[in-house]
């Protein structure tokens, strides 16, 4: 994966921000560019943070998707790929610059369709390309290629992965960083960093337990957490006849950190169903950004990410330091996550002969020590005021309440349903396609789980969770207003009305209730689901249908029902084992 030559011959030298992030030049991730703005300087010109329109260039990328074996913590198993990558490369773009990827579907040992996410990108001009099988398009085939192009229409740090089935818990998934306009100074970008829980079962075999008739194996446990992709594990806890398969001192990442300059981190929690905990021993947190919404900064020593969360946070360089710290991230406990081996250590030095020493045996936090036993929610409404300020509609037009619920359905299968309906993705019809032909009725189809909004000028969804589990929201095409959020029933009351949180991902706590906003200003079928893949897996999922009326005259491009018919020819030869949601 490389920029065109044309791009790279336009490479112009200019001082944004130092970087220095031999961290993704690992085995297990590869850049082959700096984070910090791409050739042909800054295409936003003199627009801030407090404007919304820059301009473009092409940005061409090429995927190839396979399954092979890796070893990231020293446990030898299958994993998806990307261009040889676990995880896959990173994505790099300008403000307003059109990102191409071509992505070609060599998945094989079985083969499986594939569809890939960009996310928190709003599609606001091409809706078709949010890479959502069953809802945007039709799965790429297996042999197949698709390219998907769109907009950088945000700016800060993302993410993509599969969003077909499970596959992201096998190893789809890799950073987005599209550089933009500072708010607040900083000296060295040190690039994206993914947090990720890490299963060595193959997922295929993890969503037959998660959907299936045994309510013990429904919440299945993790073996690992890793960060950029990276962590030791105990050979010892391995089954006996999988100790061949197993290394110890697999290795963890290295960050080079400056005494006295700003880093800023790029923190991702890519993973599949871990809540993270992430701290640095001995420095504070400083939080600029909440997924692509630059936030009025606030310090702290802890940093809560649900999965398809990111927080860019700013640390300075201790003065005079020389020594080794510990990086630490932890799937957070109680009945937050899962996982057998919760905690990664990375190591933040200030010169390479504290790395020669090991692990740092630098003390946590007590706030992270206190955070990790259980806190299963985001830091405060009122800590995270947009830098932007937007003001929501008081008086929306339409309130849809939707109450999660998690229990067995005729067969005895365990789903999670949304006011009582379990979702199902029909590969072969997606929704957005039949919307744009008038289709926006599926009496036949109920499980398909749309929600028609009309054209509502804003929309406002009250989600209530009396579970004893809390679920990371994650809408797409909006960077939705988080009203409230909470435990118990909600008072009616929305913190900071003027200008609230605005994010793509909430967590919703457990026996609690989100509140969240959207100006109805892209109409769509978008997505809203709980990002943790075994529980969007079993069916908690929603399509918000956006505008239909609009969506008619959407001029979708013929390559999206030329998929649909490559899709039909591959499963008019082959029984497609959707066991999931299919998402």
């Amino acid at each position: 994966m490389r920029l065109s030559g044309l791009t790279a011959l336009l490479f112009s030298s200019f001082v944004y921000a130092q970087t220095d992030y031999p961290e993704l030049n690992t085995t297990f991730l590869v850049t082959t560019n700096p984070v910090t703005p791409l050739p042909q300087g800054f295409p936003w010109g003199s627009k801030t943070a407090n404007n919304t329109n820059p301009c473009n260039v092409i940005r061409a990328y090429d995927f190839t998707v396979k399954r092979e074996q890796k070893a990231p913590d020293g446990y030898l198993k299958n994993v998806l790929i990307i261009n040889g990558q676990f995880p896959g490369p990173l994505i790099e773009a300008n403000w307003g610059d059109t990102i191409q990827v071509t992505v070609h579907n060599q998945i094989t040992g079985p083969e499986e369709g594939v569809a890939l996410h960009w996310h928190g990108i709003l599609q606001k001009t091409s809706q078709w390309m949010d890479g959502v099988p069953g809802v945007q398009q039709c799965p790429i085939p297996p042999g197949g290629s698709f390219t998907y192009s769109f907009i950088a229409d945000l700016y800060g740090t993302s993410w993509y992965h599969s969003h077909y089935s499970a596959q992201y818990a096998g190893g789809l998934i890799g950073p987005m960083v599209i550089h933009g306009p500072q708010t607040i100074p900083y000296d060295i970008d040190k690039g994206p960093i993914l947090l990720t829980d890490y299963f060595h079962r193959n997922y295929f075999s993890i969503v037959e337990d998660v959907v299936g008739t045994d309510v013990s194996k429904v919440g299945p446990l993790s073996d690992n957490n890793l960060i950029q992709g990276r962590n030791n594990f105990d050979c010892s806890t391995v089954a006996p006849g999988d100790t061949t398969k197993c290394t110890d001192n697999a290795g963890i990442t290295n960050f080079r950190f400056s005494p006295g300059k700003v880093h800023r981190l790029r923190l991702i929690n890519a993973g599949a169903e871990g809540m993270q905990k992430f701290s640095i021993d001995g420095h504070n947190l400083t939080v600029i950004a909440n997924d692509f919404v630059p936030i009025i900064p606030y310090t702290t020593q802890v940093v809560t990410l649900g999965i398809g969360q990111r927080t860019d946070v700013l640390v300075t360089g201790l003065p005079g330091a020389t020594g080794s710290y510990a990086m630490r991230s932890s799937i957070a406990g109680g009945f937050c996550s899962f996982s057998t081996q919760p905690d990664v250590i990375a190591i933040a030095y200030y010169n390479h002969a504290a790395v020669a020493l090991g692990t740092p045996n630098t003390t946590a936090w007590p706030a992270w020590s206190a955070s990790v036993t259980g806190q299963c929610a985001n830091d405060p409404l009122t800590d995270t005021t947009p830098w932007y300020p937007i003001t929501p509609d008081p008086n929306p037009p339409v309130t849809q309440n939707i109450d999660i619920e998690f229990g067995q359905n005729a067969t005895l299968h365990w789903v999670w349903t949304m006011n009582n309906s379990s979702f199902r993705a029909n590969y072969n019809q997606p929704i957005l396609l039949l919307s744009n032909l008038g289709n926006n009725s599926y009496p036949d189809s109920p499980q398909w789980n749309v929600y028609n909004f009309g054209s509502n000028s804003s929309i406002r969804i009250h989600l209530t969770n009396p579970g004893f589990l809390s679920h990371p929201i994650h809408l797409h095409g909006h960077n939705m207003f988080v009203l409230n959020v909470g435990t118990g029933s909600w008072d009616g009351t929305i913190v900071n009305p003027s200008n609230p949180q605005r994010r793509d991902v909430q967590i919703l706590p457990a026996g609690g209730y989100l509140v969240l906003q959207i100006e109805a200003d892209n109409p769509g079928a978008w997505p809203l689901h709980c990002h943790i893949a075994w529980h969007v897996s079993g069916g908690l999922y929603v399509t918000v249908l956006e505008r239909p009326d609009d969506i008619a005259k959407l001029q979708i491009p013929s390559i999206m029902a030329q998929t649909c018919r490559d899709w039909a020819t591959f499963t008019d030869e082959t029984v497609v084992d959707q066991i999931d949601s299919g998402l």
